[in-house]
């Protein structure tokens, strides 16, 4: 792996927005050309989002397991092709903008049901799948959760019908483990693909120079197999029930802040616990990851609290959070995790305080520098080396989409800083900007290589469905044209 201090060049693009033949980008043939493209742009770093089973609104930051990894990205045509799912007959997906989640869910679980019925019988005869299957603590929960879930309509485990499940009632376990125990194996056996999978494609981009940047929320969703298994360690009352959730305040995303709902931890559980539950994550996102940005960093330093059942988060208040205690605790126990700080957002003295301590390199968003003047640590001119530099994230608009909508006087902002740009081209100096920066790594959307508007955007924060998490990249977009000309950018800025 490259050093820490190695400048390099990267592209954010979600595994579910790659082109492909199925009807969401995956862990195939896709995936192994896309990183075949970043070797040729002499990009090293390939960013993408959480890959945790998505649920509700298909956000990848409300996963049903902050451990496991999504069935939607498992390839059938590779487990066609290694003999796990013989009869498999392609049905022709024509090339789309977006992603088609819904018939994505139909087409995924009769194929991956197949899969299971071919390969049950063999594999739980075998010794090596059995000891698989043990080295993971949370599987056996994630899986008998999934298939309760299935088994109650897919509700919320909140909304369960049987409160003595809901409670983790040991007779109650017992009874649904052995009902369910064929849905329990198959969501285990799924954890099993997408992990072989996994490790294929990863192994590929770091032998082809491209390591993986990985995202990891703070939080882990209500309707979790986290929050159901491990209720002490969140604030939850005898009922089990959110007492105090998630947001942030009022901000430039949104008036009323944002409302997350993600149920709140018990910090100082979690700390008589050794951060037990916490070193489990860490330790499994390096084994996913190469880098792993924490999403809401600033939430280890103080967090916002805010009332279960308000309509919005304009009531929360800040909490002191775990800060450097639970941070000398993770460079003691996995060390080994290589880690960005997502610090955007309310960042004062405790957090900047917080990041100094653990020596991470946090973020800089070239979309959020030109206001505020030059006092703005977005600024161009406060970035420093030891930082992930952007033209916009996820929750960005698009950088043409956000130039099309931005003010005058943000936009004469632009062109003191960056020259006289236009419609057609601003954002190939704002990735010049940004990759000719002091940051060591420096990275753009796919959006924004391809200059692509608002429409194209990834996510709208505080909004739910629509186009969310929908984009998908087009096969024909990603030519060896665009690579050559994002190579000389990482050329013209001493990436290579």
């Amino acid at each position: 792996m490259a050093s820490a201090n190695t400048r390099r060049g990267g592209v954010l693009v979600h595994i579910t927005s790659l082109p492909g033949p199925e009807h969401a980008g995956t862990l195939g043939e896709s995936a192994y050309r896309f990183v075949d493209f970043l070797q040729s742009a002499g990009m090293q770093v390939w960013q993408v989002l959480p890959v945790g089973p998505t649920g509700f609104g298909e956000s990848p930051y409300q996963s049903a397991c902050a451990l496991a990894g999504s069935p939607s990205m498992i390839d059938l045509k590779m487990l066609s092709d290694d003999g796990l799912l013989p009869d498999y007959t392609p049905s022709p997906v024509p090339p789309a903008r977006q992603v088609d989640f819904e018939a994505l869910s139909t087409q995924k679980e009769y194929w991956l049901r197949r899969a299971y019925e071919h390969n049950r019988a063999r594999l739980s005869a075998e010794n090596a799948y059995a000891a698989w299957c043990g080295q993971w603590s949370w599987l056996h929960d994630y899986a008998l959760f999934m298939a309760i879930k299935d088994h109650f309509g897919k509700r919320s485990w909140m909304e369960w019908p049987d409160q003595a499940i809901r409670l983790r009632e040991p007779s109650a376990m017992a009874s649904y483990e052995n009902e369910l125990r064929e849905d329990v194996q198959y969501y285990m056996f799924l954890q099993y693909l997408f992990r072989m999978q996994w490790s294929r494609l990863r192994r590929y981009a770091n032998e082809h120079g491209v390591q993986l940047l990985g995202d990891m929320p703070i939080y882990v969703a209500e309707d979790s197999s986290d929050v159901w298994a491990n209720a002490e360690f969140f604030q939850l009352d005898r009922d089990r029930r959110p007492v105090k959730v998630a947001g942030v305040p009022p901000d430039y995303f949104s008036e009323d802040g944002q409302l997350w709902g993600n149920p709140l931890y018990r910090w100082s559980h979690l700390r008589d616990h050794g951060y037990g539950f916490w070193m489990e994550r860490l330790r499994a996102m390096g084994q996913l990851f190469d880098r792993v940005r924490i999403d809401h960093f600033i939430g280890f330093a103080n967090y916002y609290s805010i009332r279960a059942g308000a309509p919005n988060a304009r009531s929360g208040k800040w909490v002191i959070g775990p800060g450097k205690k639970f941070f000398a605790q993770v460079q003691k126990k996995v060390p080994e995790v290589d880690v960005v700080a997502e610090d955007l957002g309310a960042v004062n003295e405790r957090v900047t305080e917080l990041l100094a301590f653990c020596g991470y390199p946090g973020m800089k968003v070239l979309q959020f520098g030109f206001d505020g003047g030059e006092e703005n640590p977005h600024n161009l001119k406060n970035f420093v080396e030891n930082c992930v530099a952007y033209t916009g994230t996820h929750d960005n608009d698009t950088s043409l989409g956000w130039w099309k909508n931005c003010g005058e006087a943000t936009r004469e902002s632009v062109r003191r800083a960056l020259g006289p740009v236009d419609d057609d081209t601003v954002v190939q100096q704002m990735i010049s900007a940004v990759f000719a920066s002091r940051a060591n790594t420096a990275i753009a959307p796919i959006q924004d290589f391809l200059n692509l508007d608002s429409c194209d955007r990834m996510n709208t924060p505080g909004t739910l469905g629509g186009s969310n998490w929908r984009f998908r990249v087009l096969a024909q977009e990603l030519t060896p044209e665009l690579a050559a000309r994002m190579r000389d950018i990482n050329m013209q800025s001493g990436r290579i």
